[in-house]
C-alpha cells in the first residue's frame, strides 16, 4: 500500500492505492474527511464496484455463472496501480483477474481518477471499461464520510447540521431489510415539500437512508450556525445514500450511487437488478462526482 498527495487551490488530497480511496482532504489544514476511528467505522472513502449495497445472502447468478459479492462489492479490497499522476491529479487501475473473477466472473478495467481543481474542488471519476467479449453489468458509487462538526468550529453539534437542496422536494425512501436488501413494503416519506433535511440521529436508526432523483444532483451538508460543510454535485448518479454509524458517530458519509442494494421484491439474477448499467464489449461508462469544501 501506498499514498499519493494531490494539492490545488488551496486544497491538499490523499488516497491510498489500496482501494483506490481518499483518505485525507483538507483546506487550509482543516481535515474535512472522517479519520477511520475504530470506534465507530474503520471506513473513510471506500469505492463501490461493480455493486452497490448488499447482494441477498452475498450471493447471485449471472450470464456467465456464479457472483459472489459482500456489500459494495471487490474494488475496495484490492491494490490499485498508479498509472497516471500530476501535482493536482491521479489515476488508479484496476483489472481483473483469476481472483476477482471467482467471485465476478466478468473481464473489465476500473480507472478511478482523482483531480482538484484550480478553486480546490476534488473531483472523483469512475471510468469501467468492459475488456470481455460479453455485456458487462456493474453498478459504481461513491462512499465519502465528512467529519460533523465540521472542522474549525467551536461550540457546533451534530443536530446543527442539515441537508439543504437546490429546490423544494418530497422523497419517499426504502428502508433496510434483514441482510442489508432494501423493500418498499415499509418505505417512509423523507420529507415532503422542502428543501431542507435536518440531521439528526434518529434520521439513520435504520441504516442509510437512499435518495432518489435529487433535484439538480446536487446537495449540501452544512451547519446552520457556521455554514461550514460540504457541498456533492453527483450528475450521472440516480441516488444518494446518506449515512452515518449508529450511536454517537461524528462524521455522515454522502454516497452517489448508479444502482443500489437487491430489493427484496427482485429475483438473484445480477443482470435484473434495478439500474444495473450494462456495458457491450468495449464500451466504455464514465460517471463524475466532486465535493467542494465550505
Amino acid at each position: 500500500m501506498s499514498t499519493t498527495t494531490i494539492t490545488n487551490g488551496g486544497v491538499t488530497a490523499v488516497l491510498s492505492s489500496h482501494g483506490a480511496e481518499l483518505v485525507s482532504l483538507k483546506k487550509g489544514g482543516d481535515e474535512y474527511l472522517w479519520q477511520a476511528d475504530p470506534r465507530w467505522w474503520t471506513g473513510q472513502a471506500p469505492i463501490l464496484f461493480p455493486m452497490v449495497g448488499s447482494l441477498r445472502g452475498e450471493q447471485a447468478t449471472s450470464a456467465q455463472g456464479p457472483v459472489a459479492l459482500r456489500r459494495h462489492g471487490l474494488a475496495r479490497d484490492y491494490e490499485h496501480e498508479v498509472v497516471n499522476a500530476t501535482a493536482s491529479s491521479v489515476t488508479f487501475q484496476l483489472v481483473d483477474s483469476a481472483q476477482t473473477r471467482e467471485g465476478y466472473p466478468y473481464a473489465f478495467k476500473l480507472n478511478m481518477t482523482y483531480a482538484l481543481s484550480d478553486e480546490g474542488v476534488l473531483s472523483q471519476t469512475f471510468r469501467v471499461e468492459n475488456t470481455g467479449d460479453v455485456d458487462l453489468p456493474f453498478s459504481v458509487g461513491g462512499h465519502p464520510a465528512f467529519n460533523i462538526p465540521a472542522p474549525g468550529t467551536k461550540g457546533e453539534f451534530f443536530s446543527d447540521y442539515e441537508l439543504v437542496f437546490a429546490q423544494p422536494w418530497s422523497c419517499v425512501a426504502p428502508k433496510i431489510a434483514e441482510g442489508g436488501l432494501l423493500t418498499y413494503d415499509t418505505a417512509f416519506t423523507v420529507f415532503e415539500d422542502a428543501d431542507v433535511l435536518p440531521i439528526t440521529r434518529e434520521l439513520f436508526a435504520d441504516d442509510a437512508v437512499m435518495l432518489t432523483d435529487v433535484p439538480g444532483n446536487t446537495v449540501t451538508l452544512r451547519s446552520r450556525v457556521s455554514g461550514r460543510g460540504v457541498k456533492v454535485d453527483f450528475p450521472g448518479f440516480k441516488y444518494i445514500g446518506v449515512w452515518s454509524a449508529a450511536g454517537d458517530a461524528p462524521f455522515v458519509a454522502l454516497e452517489p450511487w448508479t444502482g443500489h442494494a437487491t430489493l427484496t421484491s427482485e429475483d438473484d439474477v445480477f443482470e435484473h437488478k434495478r439500474d444495473i448499467t450494462t456495458l457491450a464489449p468495449g464500451a466504455v461508462d464514465e460517471r463524475t462526482f466532486t465535493v467542494t469544501l465550505l
